[in-house]
């Protein structure tokens, strides 16, 4: 992986908008004029970065150096500490990780860290290779799926026209929207009524579903050199559903929501999980 190479142009620069999640609503604001609305099963909210995009091996290391050359945090230190609270904002993960830094020093170092996200990881990070048939298979299975994540609006939007897979999410909020909390809560006031899922890869996008009524966590768990989050982790953290891959999302869903008989897996691919 080559983490040095600058923005190949299939990415513009997007000015990041996120600011301290304790600190003050983002600019934009949630789009509560949009009216509630019934629809044919359910829905499905993703993440996007670690869940729909394999990214956070290269996003793991931007920050560990971006955090090394700010804070002194010694870098495999600083990459563990970054994915350990991934899922929330980066801002408010600094502030987390460093209460005591000058609120400037951390957004000076948030505004570095967005800007290299964008020229080292998003310009190379692609889906996992199982998201496109996944996202067609829920489409004609009458699913409707919208995107969560602590990413850019923008950015987010641009990242899955890239890839080809804005078509198949009704709409995307992103940091300009609010936290993950917010856009739970705003997906569950425009489909009242409707079976939600948010498919997230840590403990804060469990703890994101699980504090919004009505939304059930589903978890991708994460192995890469230097870190694993197994589906065990994410259980006692309250998914649901959790696996290494998203293949089988359809018949869990279908099992949550009508109590269809549990996954049976092939030969061979138990030994993928850890118990």
């Amino acid at each position: 992986m080559n983490l040095g190479k600058e923005n190949d142009g299939h990415l513009p620069m997007v000015p990041a908008r996120s600011q301290f999640a304790e600190v003050a609503r983002p600019p934009r604001g949630l789009r509560a004029e949009e009216a509630p609305r019934t629809v044919e099963r359910g829905v499905v909210v993703f993440d996007l970065d670690g869940t729909i995009l394999d990214d956070l091996p290269a996003i793991s290391a931007v920050a560990a150096d971006v955090l090394a050359k700010s804070f002194g945090t010694p870098t495999e230190e600083a990459r563990l500490h970054y994915l350990a609270t991934t899922g929330m904002p980066f801002e408010a993960q600094l502030a987390q990780l460093y209460p005591d830094a000058p609120v400037e020093l951390r957004a000076t170092t948030a505004r570095t860290f967005h800007t290299r996200k964008v020229a080292e990881a998003y310009a190379h990070a692609h889906p996992f290779p199982e998201i496109p048939k996944l996202l067609k298979t829920l489409h004609r299975e009458r699913w409707t799926t919208t995107l969560a994540t602590g990413a850019e609006t923008e950015m987010a939007d641009l990242l899955l026209e890239r890839e080809g897979l804005r078509y198949w999410f009704e709409d995307v909020l992103g940091s300009g929207n609010g936290t993950k909390r917010e856009h739970l809560a705003e997906y569950r006031r425009r489909y009242p009524g409707a079976a939600m899922f948010l498919v997230g890869d840590s403990r804060f996008d469990m703890e994101a579903a699980l504090s919004v009524p009505g939304v059930i966590p589903i978890a991708r768990a994460s192995r890469f050199v230097g870190w694993t989050l197994t589906p065990n982790d994410l259980t006692k953290w309250g998914a649901a559903w959790s696996d290494y891959s998203l293949s089988d999302l359809p018949v869990a869903l279908a099992r949550l929501t009508r109590g269809t008989p549990k996954i049976r897996r092939p030969k061979g691919r138990g030994a993928a999980r850890k118990a």
